[in-house]
């Protein structure tokens, strides 16, 4: 049943969002907006704003469209590769130890960021790097589609309907959704529209997945008298 993601004798894996979810880089991105912002004379709240709810190339057409999209992007680009080296991260309570309680093999990371930055965020918090990463390189359509979850999903060699979806985010929500996985939200102070269970932060939450993977450990463990 859909929200009751463990179902005996099935592997469960898990899928995590990064930004927003495992490490809190709201400040950070604030920054780079608004750096990129006066660059261009535009407001930076503004945007902020409008970066929040579009892709870049997305907002660009919203706040600079008489701008090259090409150099917005490079622009854009430079000053988020300059904050993952000179900027301070700090992951959300629980994920380390979360992460680090994981099997390596039953989780991924699928982010609409670049696996180069995610590496060097994970690097600064110290949190463990799974074996698998699906950035915005990995796929055409970023989320809100599914593909950069269903994609994350043949690669672990999962169904879709075994896997948890570890979000913050609108867009990601619907992404793991449209993809036929359960999805859980986190660090929000109200539920995202769609998920099968709201947490207000992902230390709430982390009893419950480990207890979600724990559970399907078990039920696909070989028997001691085989």
């Amino acid at each position: 049943m859909i929200g009751e993601p463990a179902r005996p004798g099935v592997k469960k894996y898990v899928l995590f969002d990064v930004d927003g979810t495992l490490i809190d880089a709201v400040d950070n991105q604030r920054r780079v907006w608004r750096v990129w912002a006066e660059r261009y004379g535009l407001d930076p709240d503004e945007v902020h704003q409008v970066a929040l709810r579009t892709r870049p190339m997305e907002t660009f057409a919203q706040v600079a469209s008489d701008r090259d999209p090409q150099e917005c992007l490079a622009a854009l680009h430079e000053l988020e590769d300059e904050d993952v080296r000179s900027g301070v991260y700090a992951a959300f309570d629980g994920a380390s130890e979360l992460l680090d309680a994981l099997p390596p093999e039953a989780w991924a990371l699928v982010t609409s960021n670049y696996e180069h930055r995610v590496r060097g965020r994970f690097a600064r918090t110290g949190l463990p790097v799974p074996r698998l990463i699906v950035d915005a390189a990995s796929v055409e359509e970023g989320k809100p589609s599914p593909a950069p979850y269903l994609l994350a999903a043949t690669r672990l060699g999962a169904r879709p309907q075994d896997c948890l979806v570890i979000e913050d985010a609108p867009s990601g929500v619907q992404s793991g959704l449209r993809a036929g996985m359960t999805v859980w939200g986190v660090n929000a102070p109200a539920a995202v529209d769609g998920v099968h269970r709201h947490f207000g932060s992902l230390r709430e939450a982390v009893r419950d997945i480990l207890a979600v993977t724990s559970r399907s450990q078990a039920a696909t463990a070989p028997s001691p008298n085989r």
